[in-house]
């Protein structure tokens, strides 16, 4: 016999309404410049209240930290200070813009609870604000690599412009990363701590202290760590060469896969991010 009950249609878990509502929030976020940028802001006073020199204290601490790090750690592998002074400097600065985007991401939401709670904004705005914040701390460490460049006379030339896209890469990667980093750490809170436990094991592994040379035979140890190559496409223009190819493919890779799985992510639960704070 033929079953003439009639079958509902099944939804799709992802429809182009839900997309379309995921990206009207980051549109309509960003629009919120002035909102999220000032409380980025807030955000650096905040932790140098009452301080005399206030953020400049983001820029002595950089400061003492290369010296330091550069002294020992030339000595220890050999290394002329000249090149390595310069080396390890844009190595902390952009490995610190990462690792803060990194840790920061877990928290978007979950350290904003009260302000999401009472004001009526994209959820975006969050993202945004912990992505402003990190790009004033890179501000600030930013100016003792001129310091290091007018000292051993680099000038990075035409090569230097690329640093600017590669900003902007760390730039679309630190967003996607807070959305759902944001999200899934709002719904299951051991994450920020994965994260925090990660961040230093990571730091080690990665060539920011070391050259990649110096892993003789062991290549693939750095080719396949994607936090070398981030580093890679800031660091290498504004040492006035050109960082590898497959840097740049391997960075483009991750940062279209992220924003699929990101976009489907935060389409699929940027209704429940609310409830589960």
């Amino acid at each position: 016999t033929v079953n003439d009950t009639p079958t509902l249609p099944i939804r799709p878990r992802i429809s182009p309404a839900l997309v379309s509502a995921a990206l009207g929030d980051l549109a309509a976020g960003l629009r919120l410049r002035e909102l999220w940028g000032m409380m980025a802001w807030q955000d650096i006073r905040q932790r140098y209240r009452r301080s005399v020199l206030g953020p400049l204290w983001l820029t002595l601490q950089m400061g003492l930290m290369v010296i330091g790090l550069g002294v020992l750690y030339a000595g220890l592998f050999g290394q002329p200070i000249d090149t390595y002074l310069p080396f390890l400097t844009l190595g902390l600065i952009a490995w610190i813009l990462i690792s803060g985007l990194l840790s920061d991401c877990s928290m978007s939401f979950i350290g904003s609870e009260t302000v999401l709670r009472q004001l009526a904004v994209p959820l975006s705005v969050f993202v945004y604000r912990m992505l402003w914040r990190n790009l004033i701390i890179f501000g600030h460490n930013i100016g003792i690599y001129v310091v290091v460049a007018l000292v051993f006379g680099i000038w990075p030339g035409a090569n230097g412009l690329m640093a600017l896209p590669a900003l902007a890469l760390i730039c679309l990667n630190g967003v996607s990363a807070g959305l759902l980093l944001g999200a899934s750490s709002a719904r299951f809170r051991d994450i920020p701590q994965f994260v925090t436990n990660m961040v230093p094991v990571i730091f080690l592994l990665t060539p920011v202290l070391w050259r990649p040379e110096q892993m003789t035979g062991r290549a693939a140890f750095v080719l396949f760590n994607p936090f070398y190559h981030f580093v890679e496409i800031v660091r290498m223009p504004l040492l006035g060469a050109a960082a590898p190819l497959s840097s740049w493919l391997t960075v483009i890779g991750i940062t279209v896969a992220g924003w699929a799985v990101t976009l489907v992510f935060f389409a699929r639960y940027r209704g429940r991010i609310a409830y589960w704070l």
